[in-house]
């Protein structure tokens, strides 16, 4: 007996679930129409010596593209590139147990800088499942790569809305249908185009969902002034913490913008709260700006 929840995969019965290793293959997927103008995507994924963006190096990159029509489908895939480089320090021990990449895996490799930049250049949107960290790592890596627009599979698709728990790569995966090889910057990139291909409950491919609010302007909001005893209720509404600005922020899209100031006005600005400002710091953003 098979079911399907949401956005979830068909299970074999009520007891056992069936997961299938990612296994994308090279050309055309079958899907959407090829004949049809599409647009190109790269997707990116990178591993790092730790999750300092301002000291910590890249130690492997990824990068895959594909095609996509109008309709979000994926129609054709194209080949993956992979580069290691030395950070010219000992791997430190946590990230070679994470990752499995070892100081002779990366001893005197190197980027190709020109090789990566023009394959991310080619494309007109850029994507990675938590662009907030790899868009800096990557930008500071490949410091000669132009402004581009930028997509995160992570927070630019409604996960919940669609059924499934969770944002992590590895946990979506297995509720699509699927696993892969985690913290390996390869398996990871396929992950992302597997999940992109995967339908919602209406028989749409997310990759729809993605393209759309990449194409849309964001609003990152920034709780100015919130006291100190509403931290919990920020926390727990999806703000983090930014602790060089020190504030709470959030970015939404237009389907949730006025939602979230009736909240904020409600709940962090209104009279009593004990807020030092009269309101949010309010930037809209296009895919150029966003995740910076």
């Amino acid at each position: 007996m098979s079911m399907k929840v949401g956005g979830i995969a068909a299970v074999e019965s009520y007891d056992i679930r069936k997961l299938r290793r990612v296994n994308l293959q090279v050309g055309p997927t079958g899907a959407g129409d090829a004949n049809a103008p599409c647009s190109v995507a790269a997707v990116v994924d990178v591993e790092t010596t730790g999750l300092d963006q301002s000291t910590d190096k890249v130690i492997e990159l990824a990068i895959r593209r594909f095609k996509y029509d109008a309709a979000g489908y994926i129609t054709q895939i194209g080949e993956r590139r992979s580069w290691r480089e030395d950070p010219g320090f000992p791997l430190p021990v946590e990230i070679t147990r994470l990752t499995g990449i070892t100081d002779e895996d990366v001893a005197g490799q190197q980027i190709d800088d020109e090789a990566a930049i023009d394959i991310l250049a080619s494309a007109d949107l850029v994507i990675a499942h938590h662009a907030q960290f790899d868009r800096p790592m990557v930008e500071r890596r490949l410091s000669d790569l132009p402004q581009l627009a930028w997509s995160c599979s992570c927070h630019e698709i409604d996960w919940r809305e669609a059924g499934f728990e969770g944002r992590s790569l590895g946990w979506l995966c297995a509720q699509a249908g699927y696993f892969f090889d985690a913290h390996n910057a390869e398996s990871d990139i396929d992950a992302v185009i597997q999940l992109l291909q995967h339908s919602n409950a209406e028989g749409h491919p997310f990759m729809a969902e993605l393209a759309e609010n990449a194409a849309s302007d964001s609003y990152l909001i920034e709780a100015l002034g919130s006291a100190f005893e509403t931290k919990d209720a920020l926390r727990l509404r999806g703000y983090s913490w930014d602790p060089s600005s020190r504030v709470w922020w959030i970015e939404v899209f237009d389907r949730d913008y006025i939602t979230e100031q009736a909240w904020l006005a409600q709940e962090i600005y209104k009279a009593g709260r004990g807020a030092t400002a009269m309101g949010p710091r309010i930037t809209r953003r296009t895919a150029l700006e966003r995740y910076t």
